[in-house]
């Protein structure tokens, strides 16, 4: 082998080592890979979802008028009562002198009246006496046969009569009174003793009941809440009663259709609608110093039955607030924020987007990508944050504004911005959060979703 040849194949070599060296240790930069999809037409629902409780629409809470020991109690918890129907007896003993004190005082006023009603008749024929003797001392003045003492103690006798009747008189219309204040309180009494019986004032099933037989019960005062016995609910209409979040609350109004799901009766939705919103936020306890969320009642009335149900379970309400059909939609996820260039006239102005540096890799990686500043907007700009869509075009993601309409559960309608002849990219997530206005990406495939 010539020295010539061993040149030639020497530099053939280098030339070679330095080529697969340069494409192992030299590279341009990484292109984002994205998926992307066709911009469709479809239905979409705005769906305000909260969770609460399942309430009978009508319950009544039964408590005493009276206090007493319960003697009788005639119904357990879960039982089904008619109106009308006896539940329990409070001791009446207590009750039963007292209306026999009060018949006695009724009678006594009575008897007292009447006395004073004889009393009237005496002081009349009293007066009368005197008076007709007053006319016969007048009639003895005129003739001059009695004495002036004699005629004036004749006319004092006839005013003292007189007063006497007067005070007797009025001694009637108080005993008319005292007879009326004797049965106001027998009345009273007579009341107090019906309600040792209670009825029950509805139909429905007894959901709660909070007394047994021999113990006492309480009756309500200003400062001390009474006793509640039992708790008749009407379970042919319930109600779910949800907490509405504050930001929802505005789109929820009277008549919206609703689904309802309960965590006691699985695989199943139950239809209503919406038969009140709370004007009012729900009062939470805790520390004031504690920022609470705001939370508004709203009741949804059940149109179905619900087999097995009991007050209190837990349920889910989903409420349609808005429908759209065919319209012009985009994925919720494909959405961003970014803040952008305007000019004086309000245009979107697309800057050229940053070019990463390349990087050398002689041992390692570098850790972290260089920072890029964003330059300062030029005179009469301004930057603004946008919300949009990237769309794909030649290669490249081109930012899009657009004005979204309702939230569906994965897609937003788009009032404005793109058309169906449009492609986006939609993921994957954190390349959507990261790419810029008109930066190169490299295509997934990825079947467009219905």
């Amino acid at each position: 082998m010539t020295r010539t040849t061993k040149i030639t194949i020497a530099g053939t070599v280098v030339i070679a080592i330095a080529g697969a060296g340069g494409s192992l240790w030299w590279r341009g930069p990484d292109l984002p890979t994205v998926a992307a999809e066709a911009v469709r037409r479809r239905d979409l629902d705005a769906v305000v979802s909260a969770s609460g409780k399942i309430q009978p629409q009508r319950q009544v809470n039964v408590s005493a008028n009276t206090m007493g020991r319960v003697t009788r109690l005639a119904v357990q918890e879960g039982a089904h009562v008619r109106e009308g129907q006896f539940l329990l007896e409070i001791d009446p003993r207590s009750l039963e002198g007292q209306l026999q004190r009060g018949e006695a005082g009724v009678a006594a006023a009575r008897s007292a009246l009447l006395q004073a009603r004889v009393g009237v008749e005496q002081a009349g024929a009293t007066l009368e006496l005197a008076r007709q003797s007053l006319r016969r001392q007048e009639e003895l003045w005129a003739e001059g046969l009695t004495t002036r003492e004699s005629l004036e103690r004749a006319q004092n006798d006839v005013a003292v009569r007189e007063a006497e009747l007067r005070t007797r008189e009025q001694e009637i219309r108080t005993r008319e009174e005292q007879v009326k204040q004797e049965q106001a309180s027998l009345a009273t009494t007579q009341y107090n003793v019906s309600q040792v019986t209670i009825s029950a004032p509805m139909t429905g099933m007894i959901t709660r009941r909070n007394i047994e037989e021999g113990e006492n019960v309480m009756v309500g005062t200003m400062n001390n809440a009474g006793t509640v016995l039992l708790t008749i609910a009407d379970m042919t209409v319930l109600e779910s009663e949800i907490e509405v979040d504050e930001t929802d609350i505005p789109a929820v109004t009277l008549g919206q259709d609703a689904r309802v799901t309960i965590d006691a009766v699985p695989n199943r939705t139950f239809r209503g609608r919406v038969t009140e919103v709370g004007n009012s936020p729900i009062q939470t306890a805790g520390n004031a110093s504690t920022a609470q969320a705001t939370n508004f009642k709203v009741v949804i009335t059940l149109d179905e039955e619900v087999p097995g149900v009991r007050p209190g379970f837990t349920c889910t309400a989903e409420i349609t607030t808005a429908t759209r059909k065919g319209v012009v939609s985009v994925p919720i996820q494909a959405v961003t924020v970014r803040e952008m260039l305007y000019d004086e006239s309000g245009t979107l102005v697309h800057e050229p987007p940053p070019t990463p540096p390349s990087r050398f890799r002689l041992f390692r990686r570098p850790a972290t990508d260089a920072v890029v500043a964003v330059p300062e907007p030029p005179p009469g700009h301004t930057r603004m944050e946008t919300e949009g869509v990237f769309v794909l075009r030649d290669g490249r993601a081109v930012f899009a504004p657009i004005t979204v309409g309702i939230a569906g559960e994965r897609y937003f309608e788009v009032l404005s911005g793109v058309t169906e002849t449009d492609r986006i990219i939609t993921g994957p997530f954190t390349t959507v959060r990261e790419l810029a206005d008109g930066a190169q990406v490299a295509l997934q495939d990825v079947p467009d979703r219905p």
